[in-house]
């Protein structure tokens, strides 16, 4: 009897293939912002880690410099080609066809993180400016369902990602810009502070991004939420102040401290083998040809071309998503919901659910939360 119905399997579907629990109880996001998809899939540009306009700093070229393209990119961001690469999956190489986009047409910082958290494009938010969002979030779509309350919390470099995010009318706890959490001082935790010193250099902006990564820390330690979200910022700062060498240097600054969260996170038992970790930008950057890098928005070519990267218990280990295909940033609410089992809607229809993320027999199996 058995080996007819391995036979029966066979002639069904190909193979035998049990259904499949979801494993995914948290979900952490982490945003760099203005972070383009050629640095994350082809490493330090030839044409800018040369330019002493822009690099200042010559060791970068020891620290980060390969004629081969994946040597470099793994240098650069050594966690996300080493572990990402081989235990997850990254999206947005164009130069093998894999596009991940902006929706909205502004390509800049406000109207791409409601878009990434809301699922749709308000066309009507086109500016930076410290307004609260009027569309709600699927953060707090997840923060409304009872067993997530008071589990769901935001850290962010910069001070509008609260508004973006809806803090105030959610009640979802953030923390931001020159805002210490809860009282905490950077004494409290004397081994991070020392992996983070070497980070602590050159900064630019409302605070440094390791500060931010501290605080974020400690408050997952302490309050064990199961909904983050992380937003670090240096890397638009520097992109923007024209220093492609100090760009380089956060960016793999970020790269190991996202290393160090997802290494505490496998020696947690709530978070082992229980999380899933998704990174992300909220735009691209102008072309270096055209000195465009330093900038983006609508009228830079290059601006809205972004990128994803996720692991965690159910996304297949594929690494590098080499077909062909398109992505949008609106995909990103549903896809978080998805992962902990929820079926996100909003006033206004939201990108679809990137499936490819997911181990198939979970999304037959995807039932809403109420």
């Amino acid at each position: 009897m058995f080996k007819r119905f391995l036979l029966l399997c066979l002639v069904i579907s190909g193979s035998c293939v049990f259904a499949q629990e979801r494993q995914t109880e948290n979900v952490i996001v982490v945003t760099l912002d203005g972070f383009r998809w050629q640095e994350v899939f082809t490493g330090a540009d030839s044409s800018l880690i040369r330019d002493k306009e822009y690099v200042h700093d010559q060791n970068v070229l020891n620290a980060f410099w390969d004629s081969s393209s994946v040597v470099r990119r793994q240098k650069l961001l050594p966690f996300f080609w080493n572990v990402i690469g081989t235990e997850g999956q990254l999206y947005g190489n164009r130069n093998v066809g894999n596009r991940v986009n902006c929706a909205n047409p502004y390509w800049f910082s406000y109207p791409g993180y409601s878009e990434m958290m809301t699922g749709f494009v308000d066309k009507g938010i086109r500016s930076n400016d410290k307004k609260e969002n009027p569309n709600s979030t699927v953060l707090e779509y997840i923060h409304k369902q009872p067993e997530y309350t008071g589990k769901v919390a935001v850290f962010s470099t910069w001070n509008v990602i609260p508004y973006i995010v809806r803090a105030q009318a959610s009640g979802i706890p953030a923390n931001a810009g020159e805002e210490h959490a809860n009282g905490d001082t950077l004494t409290d935790s004397e081994m991070l502070l020392n992996e983070l010193q070497p980070i602590l250099k050159n900064h630019h902006g409302e605070r440094y991004d390791a500060f931010t990564f501290y605080y974020a820390f400690e408050y997952l330690k302490r309050e064990r939420p199961h909904v983050m979200f992380i937003s670090f910022d240096e890397t638009d700062e520097h992109g923007h102040g024209g220093r492609y060498d100090e760009y380089l240097k956060s960016a793999h600054h970020t790269d190991r401290m996202i290393g160090l969260l997802w290494n505490w996170l496998q020696s947690q038992d709530q978070y082992k083998g229980k999380t899933t970790l998704l990174v992300t930008t909220d735009h691209g950057r102008g072309l270096a040809a055209r000195k465009g890098w330093k900038n983006h928005g609508r009228l830079i070519p290059g601006s809205s071309q972004m990128w994803f990267a996720v692991i965690g218990p159910d996304t297949p280990a594929l690494g590098e998503m080499k077909n062909e295909g398109q992505y949008f940033q609106k995909q990103v609410a549903k896809t978080i919901a998805a992962f902990l089992g929820m079926q996100y809607e909003n006033t206004e229809p939201v990108g679809p659910v990137v499936e490819s993320m997911f181990v198939p027999e979970l999304l037959s199996d995807n039932r809403a939360i109420h």
